[in-house]
């Protein structure tokens, strides 16, 4: 790839796999940069291009015989004879003779009603075990927990079923056995240190998102000449983080520069005090799916009726049409809005339906109260859908240019009807939505680094 010799051996290593990890991972890729991406905290759904601390030593789980090669449904949990499983798009439960057993958790997204954590649950009602599920349907790791619900330690297991990583939350201490070689650690930062040694990816830079784990694991690195990185993600704040200020005083081991990847944080930062010198700004690389065509279409995703102004907004923009979609059944209250000739409802709306209205619609509404679903303002985002929301609905503001965030009815349905009418303002507000993400390109890339 271009760029990969001039960079060197590159870990971007990450707490979590987390949107903000995993859009980092994608902009690597999408400027043609060579990274190893190394994840600490496995959640057992990680792609296959990510490598996991935690199961590069529990072997092969796609062939392994506990498994049973595709991620478990929820009601495909082994249970005691006459108990039962009962679920809906949000979590499930089992339950003996009505008594609460356990409740079940799901990998996102949840509508899928795939397994990824069991809570096993006392006499008290307070968690003792948990069992943790991974995309091959075996069971890969468990938690236990003390009389008051306090986690005690996980156990992570082999695709054989040993025990192979007992990690002790109450000290610390990781013990992993190597092979039937026993091997002590008094900290995840030197369990991480030991792993970087043994696969031999510690020959290179680092690259990571958290002052936590992973400074810990630069700080204490060999020092070899080579810059590693900080990328910032966090919102702003009005203070420097004590690690933060390690690195930007100079006195990091191996860490140079803090790549902040937030306008406001980087302002924020700056009006702290933190000098320019070892400080950047950039943004992600986004991987469009396609262009705005101007059609007017809105889309509107919601699993509350309680939708701020929307009867105003409907009747003051007949001319464009509102797609309102749930993944739950809708209440009377919403489903009254499909008596109107520009209003089409899509209650229990199946994904890949989900997946066609964000095709076809140019513009989305960020207006309803409750939770967000389907990512969607980010997927909104990616499909170059012009976004706008109000104050007090506002999902994701990562995402929607503070232009188009309004604090009343009127302003909004007069932008909006003005972009849905004059092709260059929406060509223009696109724009600005994308510069306010801090949308970057491939050149920016390379050149940073």
């Amino acid at each position: 790839m271009e760029g990969t010799d001039r960079m060197g051996n590159i870990v971007l290593l990450l707490d979590d796999y987390s949107i903000g990890s995993r859009t980092l991972h994608t902009s690597f890729k999408e400027a043609g940069i060579d990274v190893s991406a190394v994840v600490i905290n496995d959640d057992g759904f990680l792609p296959e291009d990510v490598i996991s601390v935690y199961g590069y030593f529990l072997g092969d789980y796609a062939i392994s015989a506990q498994s049973i090669g595709k991620p478990r449904y929820f009601n495909q949990l082994e249970i005691p004879y006459l108990w039962e499983i009962s679920g809906n798009n949000t979590n499930a439960k089992v339950t003996d003779k009505g008594r609460l057993k356990a409740k079940i958790f799901y990998n996102p997204p949840h509508e899928n009603r795939i397994m990824k954590t069991v809570d096993w649950l006392g006499d008290n009602g307070k968690v003792r075990l948990s069992e943790h599920y991974n995309k091959y349907g075996a069971l890969w790791s468990d938690t236990a927990f003390d009389a008051s619900g306090n986690r005690v330690s996980r156990t992570y297991f082999t695709a054989d079923k040993r025990e192979a990583i007992i990690e002790n939350f109450l000290t610390g201490d990781i013990v992993l056995n190597d092979g039937g070689i026993i091997r002590v650690f008094k900290n995840r930062t030197e369990f991480v240190k030991f792993f970087l040694e043994i696969t031999e990816l510690n020959k290179g830079r680092i690259f990571f998102n958290s002052l936590s784990v992973p400074f810990f694991v630069s700080q204490g690195m060999e020092e070899r000449g080579e810059e590693d990185i900080l990328f910032w993600q966090e919102d702003k704040r009005e203070d420097i983080p004590g690690n933060m200020q390690i690195i930007l005083e100079g006195r990091a081991t191996r860490c140079k520069r803090v790549v902040v990847q937030k306008k406001e944080a980087f302002d924020g930062l700056v009006n702290a005090g933190a000098g320019a010198e070892r400080l950047c700004l950039l943004g992600n690389i986004y991987k469009f799916e396609r262009d705005n065509e101007g059609r007017k279409e809105i889309l509107i995703c919601t699993n509350s009726d309680n939708i701020e102004n929307i009867n105003d907004i409907i009747n003051g923009l007949p001319d464009m049409h509102f797609n309102i979609a749930a993944f739950t059944e809708m209440s009377s209250k919403l489903l009254a809005l499909g008596a109107m000739d520009n209003v089409k409802l899509y209650p229990g709306v199946k994904r890949e339906k989900l997946k066609s209205l964000f095709k076809n619609c140019d513009f989305y509404l960020d207006i309803n109260h409750g939770n967000e679903i389907a990512d969607a303002v980010r997927k909104a985002f990616l499909n170059n859908m012009l976004i706008f929301a109000f104050k007090n609905t506002s999902h994701n503001k990562n995402f929607t240019a503070p232009e188009n965030i309004y604090g009343d009815c009127e302003r909004l349905k007069e932008e909006l009807g003005r972009a849905a009418t004059d092709l260059q303002k929406l060509k223009e507000k696109i724009e600005h939505q994308k510069a306010a993400a801090l949308s970057a390109e491939k050149e920016e890339y390379l050149q940073t680094f």
